[in-house]
């Protein structure tokens, strides 16, 4: 036995003091306790320390002759020392003691020990020894707490983690490599309606991926885990998606892989486009909107470039037709005659509806019956319609009341849609039909405050229109017909007219044999008025020996004027120009003039500045025929100068009427 696992004792006891048992068994004791790995020392009866085991003197690095004999206080220091206070109180009565925890070491510093005392040789209630076991467990605890921290730190991680995935505004959803959900966050089951328990564990493309496009999402999972080409990793991908009641719904994905041990997950981050989707589609409908106002800006601005060159020969039409008929009356020429004229003075109306709608005037209403308005269509359209082998049917209910309306543009809806059948009905091989129809909506008892409403319905029996199209038929520049044939206008203008009169335009679902049927209603304005007579002819005016001065540029048009002048009893000058008109001025006198407005070199509005500033009075009487009605300039100018103006083309009553009036201002 080696000198550090001899007993040395101290010269004041000594070993005498030690039972003989004691002394018997410690070299047993010392062998066994020796192999132990823990630290055994024997303390005696004055608390010195009188023998160790091999595994205290390595765990402190002392030399036995270091410590053996000295007080145990000495070794391990006073603070520790101090610390044994309580266990020492313990021990005299005989009690073995067991603790662990911090201490502070002399030489060693702060560790972290686990001691039994136990207390042998009792004498007189007395401990003579004390055994102290002890394993210091620093180590293990500074790993036990570095390793609660790095617990600590990935539980608040993973909180971090959970608390972002669970509230991200996003919908993510992760899959195992097979493509079976593991994670379905509160987003995702907002956005595909259906709750996280239902989706766990089901396949990702059975919960979310289109039918039809299931095929392709298994190849690109096969082809991934085959180490293939990943085509959508990482990338912002748009895609159709599947809600959970079966609806579709574009999203926008990012999917990237994780690996986690030896396992693969696949997360896939979504956002719903459904509301991008609706404000694009929003944007381009305005779009397009602007497009056709566009167009529309531009064919007002066509109208009113052509409006003078068109009105000017209509005019010619109109006034001579007049003329021929009243020199023919009598003579079955006049009949033509007045065709003519009537057919010249719609094509007038045509063009005024046009460019009334494009400056926003209002309408001119007046008490209108609609049944005269649907014979007076079918008579203009007849030879169309009879050309075409189209069976006509008039079914118009007698007495209906008249409509308070504009009868150019309620008429123009009737025609438009007449002529809509007709194009219709030549996509059929025979057996064409179309019917007009009149008649009085019934009234409820909450309607008895309201105006009463006739329809107007044309029906045919061509290829009808799908639902899905009904309402965009009415859309400006929307046409179901073939290039070249419709413009798109037709419906649109129809029921913004009808709309301005407080009625409506639809389609309705009884045509014949499952053609279109086109519905027009309108309020009326109470009970018919007793048949209008011819008015009488105009009664020779006191002054119809005035003398007139007729000015415009276009010789054919100031030969009419002339000659419906003159008819009337007056007498008539004509110039070809402003400058013309001021010499003319000089050398006569006139009661009124009548003037183009639109001339080279000195214009309608010049010629009345001059004649205001050398003949006032004579500057009154001014009236300007004029074919450009949507120019703000002549506008303007007529508001500036307080004149009457007669749009062309003009009928020769009109002529007559205003020129009365002016000659009475």
């Amino acid at each position: 036995m080696t000198e550090a696992f001899q007993i040395h004792p101290a010269p004041e006891a000594g070993v005498g003091e030690l039972s003989a048992v004691l002394q018997a068994t410690l070299p047993l004791l010392t062998r066994v306790l020796d192999a132990v790995p823990a630290r055994v020392v024997v303390l005696d009866v004055g608390e010195k320390l009188v023998w160790a085991n091999h595994e205290f003197f390595k765990f402190t690095g002392l030399h036995p002759r270091q410590v053996l004999q000295q007080p145990i206080g000495r070794i391990v220091g006073d603070v520790a020392y101090a610390a044994y206070a309580g266990v020492r109180e313990r021990m005299r009565g005989g009690q073995t003691v067991a603790w662990e925890g911090w201490t502070d070491l002399a030489g060693m510093g702060r560790r972290y020990m686990r001691e039994h005392l136990v207390p042998v040789e009792m004498k007189d209630g007395v401990p003579q020894a004390t055994i102290v076991m002890s394993l210091d467990l620093t180590e293990l605890k500074l790993r036990e707490a570095e390793l609660s921290a790095k617990v600590a730190e990935l539980e608040a991680t993973e909180a971090l983690k959970s608390s972002i995935f669970d509230n991200a505004m996003a919908a993510l959803v992760s899959t195992d490599e097979t493509g079976h959900i593991v994670e379905f966050n509160p987003a995702a089951a907002t956005m595909f309606g259906l709750a996280r328990e239902q989706a766990l564990g089901r396949s990702v493309a059975e919960v979310m991926i289109p039918e039809r496009l299931r095929g392709a999402h298994d190849a690109g999972m096969a082809r991934v885990s085959r180490g293939g080409e990943q085509r959508v990793m990482g990338r912002r991908v748009e895609m159709p998606a599947l809600r959970a009641d079966g609806s579709e719904f574009p999203v926008e994905m990012v999917l990237w892989r994780t690996g986690v041990g030896t396992q693969t997950f696949y997360t896939a981050s979504l956002f719903d486009l459904s509301e991008r989707e609706t404000s694009r589609n929003e944007i381009e409908r305005q779009r397009e909107a602007l497009r056709q106002s566009e167009k529309l800006t531009a064919m007002g601005s066509l109208l009113a470039g052509v409006a003078h060159e068109l009105n000017n020969p209509l005019s010619i039409v109109m006034g001579r037709a007049a003329l021929l008929a009243e020199k023919m009356s009598g003579s079955p020429l006049a009949t033509d005659a007045q065709r003519i004229h009537e057919a010249a003075e719609r094509c007038g109306r045509i063009v005024r509806t046009f460019l009334n709608m494009a400056r926003s005037r209002p309408a001119n209403r007046s008490e209108v019956a609609l049944n005269d308005l649907a014979t007076a269509a079918i008579d203009m359209l007849a030879y169309v319609l009879r050309s075409h082998g189209i069976n006509v049917t008039l079914d118009l209910l007698p007495g209906l009341p008249p409509v308070k309306a504009d009868a150019d543009q309620v008429g123009q809806i009737v025609l438009n849609l007449i002529v809509n059948a007709q194009q219709a009905l030549g996509l059929r091989d025979h057996g064409r039909r179309l019917t007009v129809s009149t008649g009085l909506a019934p009234m409820t008892p909450g309607d008895r405050r309201r105006s009463p409403r006739i329809w107007l319905r044309v029906r045919d029996n061509g290829p009808g229109i799908p639902v899905e199209l009904r309402e965009r038929v009415f859309e400006p520049f929307f046409t179901t017909k073939s290039e070249g044939v419709g413009t798109g206008l037709g419906l649109a203008v129809s029921r913004s007219i009808a709309r301005d009169h407080g009625g409506e335009l639809t389609i309705q679902d009884d045509g014949i044999d499952g053609g279109a049927c086109f519905c027009l209603q309108l309020p009326v304005s109470g009970e018919p008025e007793p048949g209008e007579t011819e008015p009488a002819p105009l009664a020779a005016a006191d002054d119809c020996d005035a003398r007139l001065l007729v000015v415009d540029d276009e010789p054919e048009i100031a030969e009419l004027l002339g000659e419906m002048l003159s008819g009337a009893g007056y007498e008539v000058m004509t110039a070809e120009s402003g400058a013309v008109a001021l010499a003319m001025l000089e050398e006569a006198r006139f009661d009124a003039i009548i003037s183009d407005l639109h001339m080279p070199e000195l214009d309608g509005a010049g010629l009345w500045r001059e004649v205001k500033r050398t003949r006032p009075a004579l500057a009154r009487r001014m009236l300007f025929v004029t074919g450009d009605t949507l120019s703000p300039t002549a506008r303007q100018f007529l508001d500036e100068a307080r004149c009457d103006s007669l749009n062309k083309p003009f009928a020769k009553a009109e002529l007559l009427a205003r020129v009365t009036e002016l000659l009475k201002s």
